[in-house]
């Protein structure tokens, strides 16, 4: 598709990460590892089959790195300071934004050395991409790190085609008026020749906001997936937004969950369990948004109420470990493992805990054969833009079993209706669907996941991919 020479590349993905992290060893020696997350799992595929450039943080700070090639993809890395990790990322991006754009779930934070640094390192990108973008490139900026790169890049380079993904929700407009520097992302995003949303309510609250803040008249046109997005006239430019519900490579996930090893490795995941009646999983970054502590007092109450026979229902929670130094995230693990030894303390017994804690992050393989030997898979995050690992779920049933409990706040809910779906906040609610979801007749659980499969094989991150650059116009082929 795409050709990096002399005069650089014609397709660029920029993020506030490579797709590959630096690690610094004990013996003072360095080395690269795949970098886990959604955006790269999302993107990786398609920019694997693809030879183009990522512009990216490596993921320590003060590492000056030269430009290097991974798998055919030209990694240009962007260097911070520790101050300026602190500063731009775990505050403005992560103390800021995050919590704000996720409803407020945790109170946001509004420090101005915070925002000076999330502006300079927002000019960083957009230098170091205007550097290495051919003239006429299309350029894909990544979510809410870099919200003001579109508008310091068009700056720069206005002969570019620039789109913007937001990857987590958009917060409804009476939240984002919250924030003192609203008018600047408003703008920092209109340098877009496209802005993509998850959802089509986010989209319309951009637009309001685009007519509020910064004066601009959207048209009428109808926005989301299939429809003419809504359109702002920046002066000369027009700027599109619209949704485009991102996805995964789900062909590939089904592919591995049929692998033999894979499938001997779930057996084996079940016999280490005890080979209990029925398995719950659930698999998150250690966040907030995610609900987990829902689905734990949940499950304490369906123990607690005779619901759930302890020796028959077994619980896998994989939490791989997130912004470890954010006081948040420090205070949210303790009650997180507070609430499991709760659990285990009442309800166990010798050498058969009800709840597996683990605190650490698992490879793709791994992390398909618990999928696989999962009899029900527990998605309650309070909030979230799309959450891909429901996707992933249902991509590993090929053999049909399994049953998804899921979050009405997750964007996916939207397309995943076959799914028991829940209101986090109801906790009645939450238990009644695990309960369902236990007690699932088999026939009636093989009708719900062959619908959700239908969806997810179909809609894939390939077909995410396209329709954002069909929209943006690009005439690069993919």
């Amino acid at each position: 598709m795409s050709s990096i020479g002399e005069n650089g590349a014609d397709f660029l993905v920029v993020a506030n990460r490579l797709p590959v992290d630096l690690e610094r060893l004990p013996d003072g020696t360095q080395r690269w590892k795949h970098s886990p997350g959604g955006l790269v799992t999302a993107l990786e595929p398609f920019l694997r089959t693809h030879s183009g450039a990522w512009i990216g943080w490596p993921g320590v700070a003060d590492a000056e790195v030269d430009a290097f090639e991974e798998d055919g993809l030209q990694l240009h890395p962007v260097t911070l300071s520790a101050t300026e990790v602190a500063d731009y990322y775990e505050g403005f991006s992560n103390g800021t934004l995050w919590p704000l754009y996720h409803d407020v779930v945790a109170p946001p934070a509004f420090h101005r050395r915070w925002w000076n640094a999330y502006v300079r390192v927002n000019q960083r990108f957009a230098d170091v991409t205007a550097k290495v973008a051919a003239q006429g490139a299309t350029v894909w900026v990544q979510d809410y790190q870099l919200q003001l790169v579109p508008a310091m890049l068009r700056e720069l380079r206005p002969d570019l085609r620039i789109g913007f993904f937001l990857h987590i929700p958009f917060p409804p407009v009476e939240l984002f008026m919250q924030l003192p520097w609203r008018t600047e992302i408003i703008r920092g995003l209109l340098g877009a020749d496209l802005v993509g949303f998850h959802r089509p309510g986010g989209a319309q609250n951009f637009l309001w906001l685009a007519r509020r803040l910064v004066g601009l008249e959207p048209s009428r046109g109808a926005v989301g997936v299939r429809t003419r997005p809504g359109v702002v006239q920046v002066g000369d430019r027009t700027v599109r937004v619209g949704a485009f519900p991102i996805s995964i490579d789900s062909a590939g996930l089904d592919a591995l969950a049929r692998d033999k090893e894979v499938q001997k490795h779930a057996k084996q995941i079940r016999e280490d369990l005890g080979n209990p009646k029925k398995i719950l999983l659930g698999v998150d970054r250690l966040d907030y948004t995610k609900g987990i502590d829902v689905r734990l007092r949940a499950l304490y109450e369906l123990l607690a109420d005779g619901r759930v026979d302890p020796s028959e229902v077994t619980m896998v929670q994989l939490a791989t470990p997130s912004r470890e130094r954010v006081e948040h995230y420090k205070q949210m693990r303790g009650e997180i493992e507070q609430a499991v030894g709760r659990i285990n303390g009442e309800f166990s017994t010798v050498g058969h805990p009800v709840v597996h804690y683990l605190h650490q992050s698992v490879n793709r393989r791994e992390l398909t054969a618990f999928m696989t030997a999962a009899d029900v898979m527990v998605v309650t995050p309070v909030r979230d833009g799309m959450n891909l690992v429901c996707k992933e779920y249902v991509a590993t049933r090929y053999d049909l079993g399994g049953a998804l409990v899921l979050s009405e706040f997750a964007g996916a809910a939207a397309e995943l209706t076959s799914a028991f779906l829940v209101n986090p906040h109801d906790l009645d609610g939450v238990k009644n669907a695990l309960d369902a979801a236990l007690t699932l007749d088999p026939a009636e659980g093989r009708r719900r996941m062959r619908a959700l499969r239908r969806q997810v094989l179909t809609h894939d991150v390939d077909r995410w991919a396209r329709s954002f650059l069909d929209a943006l116009g690009t005439q690069t082929t993919v």
